[in-house]
């Protein structure tokens, strides 16, 4: 069992940045794909960003065409992380941000869409964008 908690949500102004971050307990394989869904009041679930990773360095990363040029997502294996840095919030940003990690495969194409390819979720984390 893989447990995921995630840190880094709060409140902000529009144009605004936060950086979320969540810890995996640890990793069962040595590969994989982590990163982010959200979900908005009265909105389905949706990915933001995951990166496939392996022991040695990150690898391609996925962007929802909503948050491209203002999210990055990064990944750290040794510590078991993944931050998503987000600037220029919108309000249409605020939503719970819920860490995904896929084990022993990469995300591939649109898969990395689809909630059931994520093994572990973590319990979420809100983020609010006002004006």
């Amino acid at each position: 069992q893989v447990h995921l908690v995630e840190s880094g949500g709060g409140s902000v102004q529009t144009g605004g940045s936060l950086r979320l971050s969540c810890a995996a307990s640890r990793y069962t394989y040595s590969t994989g794909c982590m990163g982010w869904f959200r979900q908005a009041p009265g909105k389905e679930r949706e990915g933001v960003a995951v990166i496939n990773f392996d022991d040695r360095r990150t690898y391609s990363a996925y962007y929802a065409d909503s948050v491209k040029g203002r999210f990055t997502i990064s990944q750290e294996f040794a510590s078991h992380t993944v931050d998503l840095q987000m600037s220029s919030l919108k309000s249409e940003d605020t939503a719970m941000y819920y860490c995904v990690v896929k084990e022993d495969l990469f995300c591939v194409g649109s898969v990395w869409r689809i909630q059931s390819t994520y093994d572990y979720w973590g319990q979420g984390t809100q983020v609010t964008v006002s004006s």
